[in-house]
């Protein structure tokens, strides 16, 4: 049964923690296409986890900057609910990706300060759903998967009309603080459900998904 507030585990990379993602609840699962992450898919691996992957779980494709070409072998080889854009991708590039390939798209937006907030409503008009994340720090090899989580309270009590999702730093021990400040609905970890970079727990997902539920 999916929980009450929305978690998408991000990064998974094996059959067994697609299991665990499932069996405690999760909305989401995501498979990163991006070959610096440690936790970078093949399309071969994507698309067995993906064929297994329990039916309502929605599977989300993370790309970094994809050409056409890369989206196309990525897409017509791993059966997919959404693609979730975490480059530097311009709002007319997510309209088009949206237009090509006929999936939801969701758009990482990265927030450090509040001048990073006006981003959130320019690819709110184009994108299906927005990952607010924690920016990464310059000079970073990874967009996301950083373990860093920003000042909450800069989103707390705004409201979009856009489904969006909170990301960056977040774990069993603060993301009940997080949506309490933020109003989140939908929640994204990564790093914060893993024992070493890329490396899944059953134990960590299933405690994460149990403390971001209300009550």
């Amino acid at each position: 049964m999916t929980s009450v507030i929305k978690v998408k585990i991000c990064g998974l990379s094996t059959a067994a923690a697609v299991t665990a993602a499932a069996s405690s609840g999760a909305a989401y699962v995501g498979f990163v296409f991006f070959a610096k992450s440690p936790r970078n898919v093949s399309i071969q691996q994507a698309r067995a986890l993906a064929v297994d992957t329990p039916a309502g779980l929605a599977k989300v494709a993370l790309t970094v900057d994809a050409s056409d070409a890369e989206l196309d072998m990525i897409v017509n080889n791993v059966p997919l609910d959404m693609l979730q854009l975490h480059g530097h991708e311009s709002p007319e590039r997510v309209s088009q990706v949206r237009a090509r390939f006929g999936l939801p798209v969701m758009k990482a937006v990265g927030v450090a300060d509040e001048g990073d907030l006006a981003q959130l409503d320019e690819y709110m008009r184009v994108a299906d759903q927005i990952l607010v994340d924690a920016k990464p720090p310059r000079g970073a090899d990874l967009p996301g998967g950083n373990g860093l989580a920003f000042d909450w309270r800069l989103i707390a009590g705004r409201r979009w009309p856009t489904p969006w999702m909170l990301a960056g730093g977040l774990t069993a021990a603060n993301v009940a603080e997080a949506i309490r400040l933020t109003g989140a609905r939908q929640i994204d970890v990564s790093s914060g459900v893993e024992t070493a970079p890329g490396v899944k727990d059953a134990a960590m997902i299933a405690d994460f998904i149990r403390a971001a539920q209300p009550g």
